[in-house]
């Protein structure tokens, strides 16, 4: 029982740490996110292993709804086409499964959100690129001390932590957190 009871705690201990040093970090991508929205864009997720599984789950609550009924927001997981990814994978290199849909789905104005714990990740540093040569907003979720994608993107969240798992309960927390508040500004303002 102790265990459990400590787990619980670190966790609750690094959100809020995260939470007294990271909230204009959050503000700012909320406020990228629902601007590129307003005007017609879009935002794209990506990520690897439970990172990825995030980016999924957060597209899927912009799209459908986190608590309630509303217009959908125009959100993309990058990781959800099997044909796509190992057709990438296999003809251009498993580095280049992210870039590839960036360059061909990502518009001028449209967000970016790469998640990693290590912020080291080939695919998503690649990914960044395409969404620099296409004039997309970069965002990104880190861990650890942010990798190399800290420096890459425009607005980083690195929580500062070596433990994979509790880096990814605070990624689906601030994911919770941005999604409820572009959920709360479409209901007063649809898009």
């Amino acid at each position: 029982m102790n265990d459990i009871t400590q787990e619980l705690r670190d966790s609750a201990a690094l959100k809020l740490q995260v939470a007294a040093t990271q909230g204009p970090v959050i503000q700012a991508m909320i406020e990228c996110i629902w601007t590129s929205m307003q005007q017609g864009g879009k935002l794209l997720l990506c990520g690897n292993g439970g990172s990825a599984a995030d980016a999924q789950h957060l597209a899927t609550e912009c799209m459908v709804r986190l608590e309630v009924d509303r217009a959908p927001l125009p959100a993309l997981a990058l990781t959800t086409d099997t044909s796509l990814l190992t057709a990438a994978g296999n003809d251009h290199g498993f580095e280049t499964i992210f870039a590839r849909q960036v360059a061909g789905l990502g518009r001028e104005g449209d967000v970016l959100l790469v998640i990693s714990t290590s912020g080291n990740s080939r695919n998503l540093i690649q990914a960044v690129d395409a969404a620099h040569r296409g004039a997309l907003h970069t965002l990104a979720w880190l861990g650890r001390d942010g990798g190399t994608l800290k420096d890459m993107v425009q607005l980083p969240l690195v929580v500062p932590s070596h433990s994979t798992q509790r880096i990814q309960e605070v990624h689906i927390t601030v994911g919770h957190i941005i999604c409820g508040a572009l959920e709360r500004r479409v209901l007063a303002r649809p898009l």
